[in-house]
């Protein structure tokens, strides 16, 4: 059976990275027969350049393909940075929590709509925190190699809902 829109597909793989700004290539992920990636093709829950890159495989083929950084999480914006006053982090009068808020960690936020997403605390200052809501992997090119573990036909209760049940995927 091959990768094609409306399958399931489990992945065994090593995802790695490469950046203009770092030399070499920086593991990222790493799954395996005991911990496979399983995703519905098609229902838009990974890149657009990965699913292409395997579409046509079968059960058993390898591959090895690099997904430029504009086609992964896209490139780096500045845009994406933001200056946030300390209030919102630490009322007045209230200590800023130090364990939480601090260079290097990654906060979870809500925009004023209620979309959650994470930012990254990249400056501290007296008044403001700088906060970076790119993407991690943004920037970046990722490197896939790996091997197709498993391809099957989805279920209609996985395709109205957009995602895999069962092993690999959502129990409910």
């Amino acid at each position: 059976m091959l990768i094609q829109e409306k399958k399931v597909v489990s992945l065994s793989y090593t995802l790695s990275v490469h950046s203009e700004a770092e030399p070499g290539e920086q593991l990222v992920e790493k799954t395996g027969k005991e911990n496979l990636f399983t995703f519905l093709v098609g229902s838009g829950n990974v890149i657009d350049a990965f699913e292409q890159n395997l579409n046509g495989l079968k059960i058993g083929d390898s591959f090895d393909f690099t997904i430029k950084a504009e086609d992964g999480y896209g490139l780096h914006s500045e845009e994406n940075i933001a200056v946030i006053p300390r209030q919102a982090f630490a009322p007045e009068g209230e200590p800023l929590d130090e364990e939480m808020v601090k260079v290097g960690n990654f906060l979870p936020m809500v925009d004023e709509s209620g979309h959650q997403f994470q930012g990254l605390v990249v400056e501290i200052n007296a008044d403001h925190i700088v906060m970076d809501f790119n993407h991690p992997l943004a920037g970046k090119n990722l490197h896939f190699v790996g091997q197709v573990e498993n391809v099957r036909e989805a279920s209609n209760d996985e395709i109205s809902h957009g995602h895999v049940h069962g092993e690999g995927g959502v129990h409910h």
